[in-house]
């Protein structure tokens, strides 16, 4: 056994195991002439199982020690003594033990005994032992002591493992160990057990192979004739098979006593540790010795455990059963644990754990083909869809599984002397036809690239094999319909981006950070082998598809995954021309926007000036681009000449415009001067109205391409001139605040589309001259740094609330084109929004103006909840004061809507108030749990917010309530957030502001109850620490005695409690007018933790609550002392009482007190400022701090 010396490893998970090392190695040698052995035979399953629980309860009452003294007393009557190992011969100088050496002989066998309990009583408590803990010398650890046991039992196989002795006390200290309450104990042991078990199982196969060949020589020597058989012989072999038969005899007993004993109650435990050791080793057990193991009295376990909840265990259960059905020679004797379990391994196919379904999917996969006709129709169906998984190992399991049940058995290729036979053209067709096919027909997805990437590992030769796949697209006899045309195109690219790329399809999931070495030059070869093949194709292809945009744009995106040095290398210049050629047509003959983005595109990796063709394919571009814009400027006249157009003229401009439109994306069209036109085409559009929509759409989009090209030309040149030409730069200024007019003038057009594409092209353009321009050493483009006007920026928020905040429709079950249009229309607005929360971050719209978002964060939390999350924090982030007046000002702006449109009667009984209710929880919610942080911030909020809530006085000769004071329960979400000594303050602030409305309502304001309410101590269970954690507090238990003595530590506590609320100088004496100091940490949780408790459960009356809400009590119930003590104390003189008036207001208590308990409490109070003075006087100024929270930071005097 190694020795282990591990620095961070606990004192108190290596001392218990010295202790029992040595306390084992006491009752070892002290027990070595006693008789003790393991009952094998005599020991029933049944009885073992009612001697044990399936799981370990608090409450067991029987541990290891007495289960392994009964073990011993039956062991020694029932064994016999002449198992005991004694000497024959004792040597000389030995003595026999007799008289009082017997009785010596007995107590060191409790010495075991004591260590293991002196062990379990100092581990019992600790979660931490050897096989559990971190570090890699611990697991180091693990690996010793497994092997520890294997090679104590492979040194031990000819000798003292069938000396009825060693094995037999081992065997049962383990036994016993395994039922221990204690986790340590009961881990190791079962582990150490489970090794035990599979070291005797490889002896006992050792045996088993020993005995089938003495049996063959004996069978051998008995068959010679009588001459030459020697009897000797014979006798010796009959001697060594009875002693082969006895050594396994005395195995099996072990084997059996180990998995009755340990196996049958450990496999079910509570520590899922624990059952994935057993299931493991049971698994290695049926492998290594199926004769004895691979039964159905044995498979049962796995089979009962493959639903256990734990995912290691169901992990173990699928490895173990992989481990048997992966050999031919073992399915044969799992047939009936097939049938019973087959349903629950085909369900684990979906397992929420991926690495137990991809060992599921496996594990089928290996039942699909070893075992023929198991798995039905109906079994595989259920398996299909995982293809389309988005965890690709997942994927690539279910896509084998696929490969071996449907393309396996008709392209099986047969091996020739040892190596496999090419694939035959018709073996790849038949692949292609079946993929086809399946694909199709299944319905379970829209794109080939994901089902190309499952079947990539097991079939990826087949799916690289493009002459198939072109031959099968360019045979005119092919009998292939529109659908499987476009699917096997589909096909086609998906594979070609797979072996030139080598990474999968977006949204699939993979563990892998990049390829190997080997990886690396298999792509790189391949992308050789299909550029050389498909060069020469691609102009037949597309000059066979041309007519059919669906098709032919995949096929344009073919030469993305090309090496296009080829052209030059292997001279296929010819092939260029013709692609050239036919990329003129395709452009000529479609105007869908897929086609010309692939088409400009592929244009585009032609164009570079690094390769040797660069001219032929910048002569055809300008070919191109000539015969575009001169169609373009004869179809500008007439519209612009002519007051009608028919529907054909109107769409060849329109597809003219998006032609160029396209092409201006990725080329530099400068020179041809599109933007005069253009503006002029938006400018009669603007002015007439006459111009359709169709042609509006992509004459707006050429003028922004035309915008960002002379930026790009300018910001190149003034990088590399010392001055940059300013005449340059105040012309895209002027172009780029002409086009910001003809945008803001089509955000009100009739047509939702235009207005849409103005709204992106606007906010794409406020951001790309927003003062962010300048940075990085571009301070010369200063001059075109643009701000948009207050108008515009209203402009701009209307657009969001009319296209973006609007209630859509219900999906359905998201199949139907109706569902699919209402995804699209909201990704749609999810980009809109987006755009208008970038214009907020980077400072180019007032921030004021993400109140018109968060406004609807809590309304539509579903559809744009992340992106307005998103923009808060980010808010927070530049300006946390700003924030948190942007959050009242989105509460205030929906209040006053609520308010104009249902009026102040009955308000906060509306859903919409509920709804404004959950938007400022949402909004407390956000502070997050630095308290101390926001803590000006949120009594500002407060303050702001007690000011709007009374800003509008109730109507004269009217006792009704303030309109705006429902206000004050939407201000109460916030009151979480505030500290004790705040909450104080606000109240105060509260009864200031109450103090200007004159009128006495003739019935409680209830809003100004329930915030007062949520200022109350009662209501500071979510207050947290200074640092931002929740302060637990323990609920104090206290007596009347208690509270009525006047002790210094109450006295202490009431002062702190004083001293929180800030002073006002007409008010207060001269001791005590200095501000006092913020209170540390120990006194704000000693004040949380002793006032709160004083009158829990203690709610106000109907009485009470109808004094507490009215003007003329406020000032008595809310701050009755004043902000001084000087005032506390005359009020208290004149016969209110201070304690019984804070317990109405702060602790929620009873408002009525008996005269003599007025008296004595008064007489309390004055005892108490007298000793607050005194010591306030020989306070130092300089150890006051600034009150954060004082009456001028309030500014209490504002009403």
């Amino acid at each position: 056994m190694p020795t282990l010396r591990s620095s961070s490893s606990p004192s108190r998970v290596s001392s218990p195991l010295r202790r029992t090392a040595g306390g084992g190695q006491r009752g070892f040698s002290a027990s070595s002439s006693s008789s003790v052995s393991v009952p094998y035979g005599d020991r029933d399953s049944d009885q073992a199982s009612q001697g044990d629980s399936d799981s370990l309860s608090a409450d067991e009452g029987s541990d290891f020690e007495e289960h392994l003294r009964r073990n011993v007393k039956k062991r020694a009557a029932k064994r016999p003594l002449k198992t005991t190992p004694v000497a024959k011969h004792p040597k000389k100088g030995s003595q026999m033990v007799c008289g009082h050496g017997q009785k010596d002989s007995e107590p060191p066998a409790i010495d075991l005994f004591d260590a293991v309990k002196a062990a379990k009583s100092d581990m019992q408590d600790s979660g931490d032992y050897p096989l559990t803990a971190p570090g890699p010398s611990w697991k180091k650890f693990q690996g010793s002591f497994c092997e520890f046991v294997k090679t104590l039992v492979y040194q031990c196989q000819y000798s003292l493992l069938y000396d009825g002795f060693p094995m037999d006390n081992l065997i049962s200290l383990l036994t016993g160990l395994s039922d221990s309450q204690v986790r340590a104990f009961r881990h190791t042991s079962t582990l150490a057990a489970m090794k035990l078990m599979t070291s005797l199982v490889r002896v006992a196969l050792q045996l088993s192979l020993h005995k089938d060949n003495n049996q063959r020589q004996y069978e051998a020597e008995r068959n010679k004739g009588p001459g030459q058989r020697a009897p000797e012989r014979l006798e010796s072999l009959l001697e060594k098979r009875k002693e082969l038969q006895e050594h396994q005899e005395e195995i099996e007993g072990m084997m059996n006593a180990l998995f009755r004993g340990v196996f049958v109650h450990r496999y079910r435990d509570v520590l899922p540790e624990i059952r994935a050791i057993c299931i493991e080793e049971i698994g290695s057990w049926m492998q290594s010795y199926s004769t004895s193991f691979l039964t159905d009295s044995y498979l049962k376990y796995i089979g009962w455990t493959l639903h256990d909840k734990h995912r290691e265990v169901r992990l173990k259960c699928l490895k173990a059963l992989k481990g048997l059905y992966s050999s031919q020679d073992l399915t044969a004797r799992l047939e009936l644990f097939t049938s019973r379990f087959k349903d629950r391994m085909v369900s684990m196919a979906m397992d929420r754990e991926y690495d137990v379904a991809v060992e599921a999917v496996k594990l089928l996969t290996l039942i699909l083909k070893n075992m023929e006709g198991v798995l039905t129709d109906a079994d595989c169906v259920g398996i299909y869809p995982v293809v389309y998984a988005s965890n690709r190992a997942l994927a690539s399991a279910a896509g084998e599984f696929l490969y071996w049940k449907l393309f396996y058995p008709e392209c099986e290729t047969r091996t020739v002397g040892g190596r496999e036979r090419r694939r035959s053209p018709r073996a790849q067709r038949t692949f292609f036809h079946l993929l086809l096919s399946f694909f199709v027909e299944s319905e379970l997805h829209d794109h080939a690239a994901y089902l190309v990437d499952s079947l990539w590992d097991c079939a990826g030769s087949q799916l690289k094999d493009w002459e198939s796949l072109t031959s099968l697209l360019l045979e005119k006899d092919q009998n292939l319909g529109d659908v499987q045309e476009s699917t096997l195109i589909e096909i086609l690219v998906s594979s070609v981006r797979q072996a030139s790329e080598g990474h999968p399809p977006v949204g699939r999931i993979t563990g892998r950070k990049g390829l190997t070495p080997k990886e690396r030059k298999i792509q790189a070869d391949d992308r050789v082998k299909l550029t050389e093949h498909l060069i020469p194709l691609l102009p037949q292809l597309l000059a066979k598809f041309s007519a059919d945009a669906e098709k032919v744009a995949p096929l344009l995106q073919l030469l993305k995954y090309f090496d296009l040095n080829i052209y030059c290398t292997r001279r296929l210049e010819k092939h260029l021309e013709l692609f050239l050629q036919q990329l003129q047509e395709v452009v000529v003959k479609h105007a869908e926007p897929a086609v010309l983005e692939a088409g400009a595109h592929a244009l585009y990796l032609l164009c570079n000036p690094e390769f040797t063709f660069f001219s032929r394919v910048d002569f055809a571009r300008s070919q191109l681009m000539d015969l575009l814009t001169d169609r373009f400027q004869q179809e500008l006249e007439e519209l612009l000449q002519s007051s009608f157009l028919d529907e054909d003229e109107v769409y060849s401009l329109a597809a003219t415009l998006k032609r160029l439109s396209a092409f201006y994306n990725a080329h530099d069209l400068s020179r041809w001067e599109l933007y005069e036109p253009c503006c002029r085409l938006l400018q009669k559009a603007v002015d007439t109205g006459e111009v359709p929509h169709q042609v509006i759409l992509p004459a707006l989009t050429l003028v922004y391409f035309s915008i960002l090209w002379t930026l790009t030309h300018l910001s190149g040149s003034g990088a590399s001139q010392a001055l940059s030409p300013q005449k340059q730069l105040l012309s895209l200024k002027g172009r780029m605040v002409a086009f910001c007019e003809l945008c803001q003038s089509c955000l009100s057009d009739v047509d939702s589309e235009i207005q849409e594409q103005a709204f992106v092209l606007l906010s794409d353009l406020l951001l790309i001259f927003s003062p962010q321009m300048i940075v990085g050493g571009r301070d010369f483009l200063r001059p075109l740094v643009f701000f948009p006007e207050a108008t515009l920026q209203s402009e701009l928020a209307s657009f969001l609330m009319d296209h973006v905040f609007i209630q859509p429709g219900e999906l359905g079950s998201g199949h139907s084109q109706e569902d699919h249009l209402q995804i699209e229309q909201l990704h749609q607005r999810r980009r809109l929004l987006a755009g208008f929360c970038k214009l907020l971050l980077y400072g180019v719209l007032d921030m004021d103006a993400a109140s018109d978002v968060f406004k609807h964060y809590s309304k539509f939390y579903k559809d744009y909840g992340d992106i307005i999350k998103e923009t808060l924090t980010r808010v927070r982030q530049i300006d946390r004061s700003h924030c948190s007046q942007i959050l009242l000002l989105s509460l205030k702006q929906l209040y006053t809507e609520l308010l104009q449109e249902q009026g102040p009667q009955g308000l906060n009984e509306l859903p919409a108030f509920g709804e404004m209710r959950d938007l400022a929880r949402r909004f407390a919610l956000s502070f997050g749990p630095q308290q101390l942080q926001n803590r000006d911030l949120v009594v500002t909020l407060h303050k702001e917010g007690i000011k709007f809530s009374l800003s509008e006085p109730p109507p004269p000769g009217s006792s009704s309530q303030p309109p705006n004071l429902a206000f004050l329960e939407l201000l109460s979400e916030f009151s979480p957030r505030l500290f004790h000594q705040d909450k104080q303050l606000l109240l105060s602030y509260l009864e200031k502001c109450l103090q200007r409305i004159s009128q006495s309502p003739a019935c409680p304001w209830g809003p100004v109850t329930t915030y007062c309410h949520s200022l109350s101590p009662v209501e500071n269970t979510a207050e947290t620490s200074p640092q931002g954690c929740p302060r637990y507090k323990k609920r104090r238990t206290e007596g009347p005695a208690r509270r009525e003595r006047g002790d210094v530590s109450s006295s202490q506590e009431e002062s702190l409690q004083l001293n929180s609320i800030p002073p006002t100088p007409t008010l207060t004496s001269t001791g005590i007018k200095r501000r006092q100091p913020l209170r540390g940490l120990e006194e704000v949780e000693e004040e949380g933790r002793s006032e709160p408790e004083l009158t829990q459960g203690q709610p106000l009356s109907g009485n009470q609550r109808s004094r507490f809400s009215s003007p003329q009590h406020f000032q008595t119930l809310l701050n009755p002392s004043g902000p001084g003590l000087g005032n506390r104390l005359t009020r208290a003189s004149q016969g209110s009482s201070l304690k019984s008036t804070m317990k109405a207001l702060l602790f929620a208590t009873a408002l009525s007190l008996s005269l003599m308990e007025e008296d004595e409490e008064e007489l309390e109070i004055h005892e108490l400022s007298e000793e607050w003075q005194e010591t306030d006087k020989h306070t130092s100024p300089s150890e006051h701090g600034l009150d954060l929270l004082d009456s001028t930071e309030l500014n209490l005097e504002d009403f």
